[in-house]
């Protein structure tokens, strides 16, 4: 015995099944995005090159090369350079731009600084990891040198985008 369905009844039929289809592809569509926008922040992250990228675009903002592309490979081949030396990778600042902050710290040139001042000027310079007790935290008189120096480690750390050999 042959069944008869009515013309209206297929196409809504046709049509469920369609909505009911393209639902289970969306979500397992979504699930996949969102599965493959997991896997690619974990990369991202593990890599660090999210702060790679940063830092080479900081440098290329600052420094403005006429030759962009060669600058960058310049700055990666140094960068790859410090990982397998230790040595000091791409940076922004140095000892002259350290010597600014401090001017604007120690405007009487009294050649220390308070540690609030030590704590700030760090966390502005965006240093996360940084020694909370310095030499000369006790005595609230951080010196130019302590604070170069912890300044310097911190900058390097932040920058070196790559796992130390």
């Amino acid at each position: 015995m042959k069944c008869f369905i009515s013309t209206s009844l297929r196409q809504q039929c046709s049509s469920t099944a369609g909505i009911i289809a393209t639902r289970f592809n969306k979500r397992d569509a979504e699930k996949m995005a969102t599965e493959k926008e997991r896997d690619a922040a974990e990369y991202l992250k593990r890599h660090r090159i999210m702060e790679l990228l940063e830092n080479l675009s900081s440098l290329l903002f600052f420094y403005r090369p006429e030759k962009p592309t060669q600058f960058l490979v310049e700055q990666l081949e140094q960068l790859k350079m410090s990982q397998e030396s230790g040595g000091q990778g791409p940076n922004l600042f140095n000892n002259s731009n350290l010597d600014a902050v401090l001017g604007i710290l120690d405007p009487t040139n009294i050649e220390h600084i308070t540690f609030a001042q030590y704590k700030h000027a760090l966390t502005t310079l965006g240093i996360k990891d940084f020694d909370e007790c310095p030499e000369g935290a006790n005595e609230d008189r951080i010196s130019y040198e302590t604070f170069k120096t912890e300044a310097m480690q911190g900058l390097q750390r932040s920058s070196a985008t790559y796992e130390q050999l």
